[in-house]
């Protein structure tokens, strides 16, 4: 697992980067031809993970419910981001990295709800799960570096 983790703890120090690079309007404006903005793939990356990782294996989120609404699979952005969300989802984004280290090293992570991903995947275990993880945020980066383009 510790290659697991050193990717997305590398994929999350990239998303991270965002926040410094551009304003509330840019991390809110959804370009022309596109049906989300930076912000909306960052706080989905998080949603998704917590899915993931902690709901899959019968445990809590880490997340407000409110969050998880906003952002989960089929949401789309309204472009309306308050900086006291952006800067909730950039203070989650780094936490969750370590809160689920720590969780795995403490071995919460006992049972798996075995589920078929959109995309076709199948995730029996909670290692997939991180593994299949790791994939969809490599994927959101790439929508996202498109994106960026645009502003």
């Amino acid at each position: 697992m510790e290659a697991t983790f050193k990717i997305w703890e590398t994929s999350r120090n990239i998303y991270l980067k965002f926040f410094d690079n551009y304003s509330l309007e840019q991390l809110n404006t959804i370009p022309a031809g596109m049906s989300n903005n930076l912000i909306w793939n960052l706080g989905h990356v998080l949603v998704s993970q917590q899915k993931l990782v902690y709901a899959l294996s019968g445990l809590p989120m880490h997340i407000p419910d409110s969050l998880f609404e906003k952002y989960q699979n089929g949401s789309r952005p309204d472009g309306k981001n308050t900086q006291t969300e952006v800067d909730e989802i950039k203070k989650l984004l780094s936490e969750m990295v370590e809160k689920t280290k720590a969780d795995f090293e403490a071995g919460i992570f006992k049972e798996f709800h075995p589920y078929q991903t959109k995309t076709g995947f199948h995730l029996g275990s909670w290692k997939e799960a991180m593994e299949f993880n790791n994939y969809h945020e490599g994927i959101h980066l790439g929508i996202m570096m498109s994106i960026k383009k645009f502003l």
